[in-house]
Parts: structure tokens; sequence; C-alpha cells
């Protein structure tokens, strides 16, 4: 159980921050604002108030580190059902922190730990392409495992999450991720993965891609994709879920034919409201259906 003194912060509309842990890691915080990494933030970028809950930064502790983490949850004693919110490449930035606030509204405590922390402090990077060669293919899978272990356990003892009823959800890399953590976590309960790569190079550090692991979920994954989505193959994901399903796991893949990638990251040039609204109800409907809430 973490001691709350550690945690004590202030609160102000419904926002929280808490100090850092006494264990620096090497970003010392969370992204202002939106990354740097993308060419411009689009006009429609959505933003979430925080009437109604509680939100705001605290750290997380894994193993002998302290995580940056965005959280989100109901006003209220709780519990609340709990929804793990796994990063683009782009870090926890105002884009992932209102995905935790919209979940918050729609009734759970949600959590989006800084991954990369550890690598880089990706406020600070602005080439796409630098941090996927320096940062990303650097982060050994089953580190990210652990932070996303540590993320519930942190949620059940402080956040006022419901330990037995745990969701994920992840964008792009975070989508690859989703697949891999369902794989890992026999307590979840439901996965969704937006547009997450199914295959990909593996690596001493990251062994294993999505597909490899599609035969082992612990729990039903819905897999949300863009028909229009270059960077990858649908036919592959369409595959993975074949072989997931004759090994007895429950997947759902549902393509929107028109929609890129990133057609749910409304801050992106790649948006598309119609479909991204649809995923969205999918996802809630999906936790829903799977006992997350």
């Amino acid at each position: 159980m973490t001691d709350d003194r550690d945690l004590a912060g202030t609160e102000a509309d419904g926002v929280s921050r808490f100090p850092l842990g006494r264990r620096a890691v090497v970003t010392s915080g969370l992204i202002s604002g939106f990354t740097l990494a993308t060419a411009r933030v689009e006009a429609q970028a959505t933003h979430t108030d925080a009437a109604g809950i509680v939100a705001g930064e605290t750290t997380i502790a894994s193993g002998r580190d302290h995580l940056p983490a965005y959280y989100a949850r109901p006003d209220g004693r709780g519990p609340f059902p709990t929804i793990l919110v796994i990063e683009e490449i782009f870090g926890v930035h105002e884009y992932i922190k209102d995905v935790c606030r919209r979940l918050a509204h729609a009734g759970y405590a949600a959590v989006a730990p800084e991954l990369y922390a550890r690598i880089a402090d990706l406020s600070k990077m602005t080439d796409a392409k630098a941090i996927i060669r320096d940062v990303i293919l650097k982060a050994p899978d089953a580190q990210m495992l652990a932070d996303l272990d540590a993320a519930a356990r942190w949620s059940a003892d402080v956040n006022h999450g419901d330990g037995g009823r745990l969701g994920v959800t992840g964008f792009c890399r975070g989508g690859r991720d989703t697949w891999l953590y369902a794989a890992h976590n026999p307590r979840l309960r439901a996965a969704v993965a937006w547009y997450g790569p199914i295959g990909g190079p593996r690596s001493p550090i990251q062994p294993r891609t999505a597909s490899d692991m599609a035969t082992k979920l612990n729990c039903p994954l819905l897999g949300l994709y863009g028909g229009q989505d270059k960077s990858i193959d649908i036919a592959e994901v369409q595959a993975a879920a074949r072989h997931a399903r004759r090994a007895g796991r429950i997947v759902e893949i549902v393509v929107y034919p028109d929609a890129p990638h990133g057609f749910h990251a409304d801050y992106r040039p790649s948006y598309r409201a119609a479909d991204a609204r649809d995923g969205w109800q999918r996802m809630l409907d999906w936790f829903r259906r799977y006992g997350v809430s």
C-alpha cells in the first residue's frame, strides 16, 4: 500500500498535482500540452474538463524507479473499475491525458504511466523517427509489462480503483502493447487495441510480436483498425485474430474502411470523427460486456 502522505498534494477544480517520488528517473514530469513530434495540432482537438472528476499528475513506484503518470477518476470513494491507458510513441501528452478524463467521466479510474521515462524525455523530442529508433525500440517489453502491473497496483491502492475489474486500452504502439499485456496479466477482464501493430522486428529485449502472443490472450480483445492504415497489414491482423479464435480466445477486429492510422487522435490530421466516436462506443460496450464495469 502506498503511503498517502507521500502523495499529498493540492486540488483545485478537481485537478491534483503530486510531488515527485524520492527516486528520480530521466523525465521529471509529463508533457505539458501536446507533443512536439507532430507537425501541428488540429483545431478539433478535444478538451474534456475535470468537472465531477478528480484528475492530475502523480508518480508510480515500479521497481526502484518512480514513473510520471496521469490519472483521472470519478469524484467519490469508489472503488471504480480500472482502465490502464497505454500511450502512443509520443508520450503522455494532452491527448492521452484527455482520454483518461473521458474514461473518468464514463465511470472508470484511468491511469497512464509514462513508460519511456527511463530512456528519454519525450517532451523535448520533435522527430518521430528518432523517437522510434532511440526510444521505442530500446524499451524492454518485460519492463513495460512490469510498469503496467505497477500502475494497476497503484490504481487499486491509491486511485480508488477496483483491482478485480481491470481493463486496458492503448493507441498506436500502445495498441501493440495492449495485445502483449492481455497475454501477460491473467487478472485482465478485457482489452481494446487501437490500430496496434501486429508484426514488426524482434530483438532480445522485444522478443515477441503481438501476433506471436495472440493465442495466449487472457481476456477478450477488441481491435480497432483503419482500412487505409499504411503502417499495418490488416490481413496480418485478421490472421492473428483467426489464430487466437482457433485457440479458444475471444477476439473481434473492426476495420473502418476509409480510416488511416491514428484515426482516434483528434489533435492530428488523421482524425476521423465518426470512426473515432464509433470506436469509443464499441470500447465502452466491450468493457461492459466482459465485466470491467
